[in-house]
Parts: C-alpha cells; sequence; structure tokens
C-alpha cells in the first residue's frame, strides 16, 4: 500500500483542495474557492488533506452543528457552523483521480472518524449519490433514505454513523 501522510489541512492548502474539489464533482456539485477557503479558516479541526510526495492528493472537510437537518445550501459555507456542535457533517471526501482506488479514501475517512470521536462528537453526518451507500455502509454508516437536498440539480441520501 502506498504511504500517505494524513494531517489537518494549512491555509497553503487551498489551491490543491479546490483542484481536488474541481476534478472530482461537477461544476454544479463542487465547492466555490471561497467556501473551502472559509471551512480552512473557520473549522480546520475537521478538514484533514492527504499527501503523497508533498503534493495534496486528497481531502475531507466538514462543518460542525447541534442541528439534524444537513440539507441546509447556507451551511456549506458554514453559516450555522457551531464547532461546539454534537454533530459533524462531511461536505467533501475527494480524492485526485489518479489516486483513487487505492484506500486513500479509506484512509482519509478513518482517520477522520476516530477524530470525531477524539473531539467529541455524537455523530458524523454527510449526503452522498445512491452509488456511494454502499462505501459509506462499509464504514458503518446508516443510511437514513432520500435526502431533501437537491445540491447541484442531484437527488441524494442522507447517511448516518453514531460515534
Amino acid at each position: 500500500m502506498t504511504k500517505y501522510t494524513i494531517r489537518m489541512v494549512a491555509p497553503d492548502d487551498l489551491t490543491a483542495c479546490h483542484t481536488i474539489e474541481a476534478r472530482c464533482f461537477s461544476p454544479a456539485e463542487a465547492a466555490w474557492a471561497s467556501s473551502i477557503e472559509t471551512r480552512i479558516q473557520t473549522y480546520p479541526e475537521g478538514f484533514l488533506v492527504a499527501e503523497y510526495d508533498g503534493e495534496v492528493v486528497g481531502q475531507i472537510n466538514s462543518g460542525s452543528t447541534y442541528k439534524d437537518d444537513i440539507t441546509d445550501e447556507e451551511f456549506k459555507q458554514l453559516i450555522g457552523h457551531d464547532p461546539d456542535g454534537q454533530n459533524i457533517v462531511i461536505f467533501s471526501l475527494s480524492v485526485l483521480p489518479q489516486f483513487q482506488k487505492q484506500g486513500l479514501g479509506d484512509q482519509l475517512l478513518g482517520s477522520f472518524i476516530k477524530q470525531a470521536r477524539d473531539m467529541g462528537k455524537a455523530k458524523v453526518m454527510l449526503l452522498c449519490k445512491d452509488k456511494l451507500v454502499a462505501y459509506y455502509t462499509r464504514h458503518g454508516f446508516e443510511n437514513e433514505g432520500t435526502s431533501a437536498s437537491t445540491h447541484g440539480g442531484e437527488q441524494w441520501v442522507e447517511m448516518t454513523l453514531l460515534l
């Protein structure tokens, strides 16, 4: 298995993280650079990156809330974010295409879940497409059904992991 370094995001990672986001999501779904910058500045403890040979090749980022409704589009810009909230909401788990299918997403998600536990969170929540339900289920997430979110004009499934 290739050796990656998983670490907390740094301000200098903005360009790399935005590039990863743009390569992994459609233009309608991908976070804007300004949103990623806000996540880096506001909640770095909820934002991990994976490096390979000094290059950021993967990321997982989030916000924290007491709310159970994760369909609010403004929350993706951390409007309503509360670092003490019991729920941590994953906005993006993404890996550059040439580094996919090598277990890096699993490493990022595993490190993120451990960090969420260490931070005393009660649950990890996310929205994903149908094709990723089995992936998150393998990591202990429960399928909560179709989400009311229509982010990017797509249909999403809500997933929850109790910590």
